[in-house]
């Protein structure tokens, strides 16, 4: 692969990663601390920004800084990536939580809708207990042959008519709450089904390394999980801009040339090379991107 190439996609590897490490960080610190608001968000972004800065600064210039210069600007960077992974942890914390209270919120509302269920099936129960005690009255009088008459069977039958309607009204209307009721609860489940589903791999995980898979396990396995995002996200980022750094600045830097025996003749018999040589020691050779041997003129003539 071309170098340019490699390294243009080693520069875009380096700005995703430190983009989403920022974006993750600066939201999760806005998370912390929610009173921040554009505070945060401006902080965030300067020290996201000074992070990467310093990181390649103290590559580019490691051998001429100073000691202290270089112990701070190393104390800073760990600092501030530690801050970084802080705000992804708020982050990721946050989006795990709230995973879990959306959870916790579906079955509270399928739990109230259980308890509303039982009452209106309870109304049912009731009124049709009522019309099985109306029934029974006029099968009595029907069993004593107390058909006719102002206390018989047919007149007390008319006589219920209005509380058999009343309570058939109940049960048709326990019964259609019932039936929306029903419908939003498979609504409701429907969901929670789905948010369960969404939390399936966690669950998987929390069963393999605690052996169940409840909700502290659960938790506890997220906790893992997000430790060893932090650990490698903003390093990674870190370690990427300094790998840039690195292959643009050989990249930049072209090869040296060794000079053979007979460049080293050639260029002796030359006036002007040979005052140029002669200012020259392994001393100062290096400055000029040179590697010297001083070997006797009248030596070299005879190897060649």
């Amino acid at each position: 692969m071309n170098s340019r190439i490699f390294i243009a996609i080693l520069f875009l590897a380096a700005l995703a990663i430190s983009l989403t490490s920022g974006y993750f960080s600066i939201v999760g610190l806005m998370d912390i601390f929610p009173g921040g608001g554009w505070s945060i968000l401006i902080m965030g972004v300067a020290l996201e920004l000074a992070k990467l800065v310093t990181a390649s600064w103290v590559y580019r210039y490691w051998n001429t800084s100073r000691l202290l210069l270089k112990a701070y600007f190393i104390l800073a960077v760990i600092l501030l990536s530690t801050i970084t992974s802080m705000g992804i942890f708020g982050y990721l914390s946050k989006a795990h939580i709230e995973q879990n209270i959306t959870t916790g919120n579906k079955t509270l509302q399928i739990s109230v809708l259980n308890s509303r269920i039982t009452n209106e099936q309870k109304r049912i129960a009731d009124a049709e207990a009522m019309i099985q005690q109306l029934d029974q009255a006029v099968t009595s009088l029907t069993k004593f042959d107390r058909i006719r008459g102002a206390n018989g069977a047919i007149a007390t039958r008319q006589n219920q008519a209005a509380e058999r309607k009343a309570l058939r009204q109940i049960i048709d209307e326990a019964t259609r709450n019932t039936d929306a009721l029903e419908q939003e609860k498979y609504t409701l489940e429907s969901t929670q089904l789905a948010l369960e589903a969404d939390v399936g791999p966690v669950k998987y995980i929390a069963e393999l390394f605690y052996g169940n898979n409840d909700a502290s396990s659960v938790d506890r396995a997220v906790r893992i999980l997000i430790i060893i995002l932090m650990c490698v996200f903003d390093p990674l980022a870190i370690l990427l801009v300094v790998a840039t750094n690195i292959s643009l600045q050989e990249h930049a830097t072209p090869p040296k040339k060794d000079l053979t025996l007979q460049d080293v003749a050639s260029i002796i018999d030359e006036p002007i090379a040979t005052s140029v040589l002669k200012g020259l020691t392994p001393n100062n050779a290096s400055t000029h991107g040179m590697d010297v041997v001083l070997v006797d003129k009248d030596n070299i003539r005879k190897m060649t």
